[in-house]
């Protein structure tokens, strides 16, 4: 019978499956490593992204905010500049008061008032004056409140005048002039808008 040693062709197939067994063991390493890297670099990307997304948002939000203080600087200046046409108007109404009210108080006095002297001051006339009658004075006051000019008839006294023939009684009477500015409003919008420059 012959003999045949079989001990080579085991070592040689073992040394075959081991290297293939390294083989298949370096490429599933391999495929695992290209997989984690890709997932890796798909993710870092993925991550870089939102970083530009990020700080494009922060550019624009800063871009938005220097708009809005120039919007709140643009809304500062048209309510000075409001201010300002507000004042302009008011004095281009007042501007001709004087014969308004000279011509208005004319209109308005009844038969029986003797007015003695007149003071503005503001937009408040001081009036005084002599009255024949309480009716009269009345009457005065009645007008005054549906006058487009004058409003606010508030009497401030009345007296006898026992020394004068007629009985005339003395008054005076505080009215206001509609639509025209306090003098010390006026002075606070120069003072707000340079100084009166």
């Amino acid at each position: 019978m012959a003999y045949i040693n079989l001990l080579p062709w085991r070592e040689e197939a073992l040394k075959a499956k081991q290297k293939e067994f390294f083989i298949i063991l370096a490429a599933a390493g391999l495929c695992a490593f290209a997989l984690v890297l890709s997932v890796n670099l798909f993710f870092q990307a993925r991550i870089d992204g939102q970083l530009a997304r990020n700080a494009f948002l922060k550019n624009e939000i800063q871009l938005l905010d220097i708009q809005i203080a120039e919007i709140k600087t643009l809304n500062d200046k048209k309510a000075a500049l409001q201010k300002r046409i507000d004042v302009v108007e008011q004095l281009q109404r007042s501007r001709n008061v004087g014969t308004q009210v000279l011509d208005e108080i004319a209109t308005i006095i009844p038969n029986g008032i003797y007015i003695t002297q007149i003071d503005k001051n503001g937009n408040t006339i001081q009036i005084t004056g002599k009255s024949v009658s309480n009716n009269h004075l009345a009457n005065m006051i009645r007008a005054i409140e549906l006058s487009d000019l004058f409003t606010d008839a508030t009497p401030e006294s009345i007296t006898s005048d026992e020394d004068s023939p007629k009985l005339l009684s003395s008054f005076k009477m505080r009215v206001k002039i509609k639509g025209l500015l306090n003098d010390s409003n006026t002075k606070l919008a120069n003072t707000a808008n340079g100084g009166g420059k």
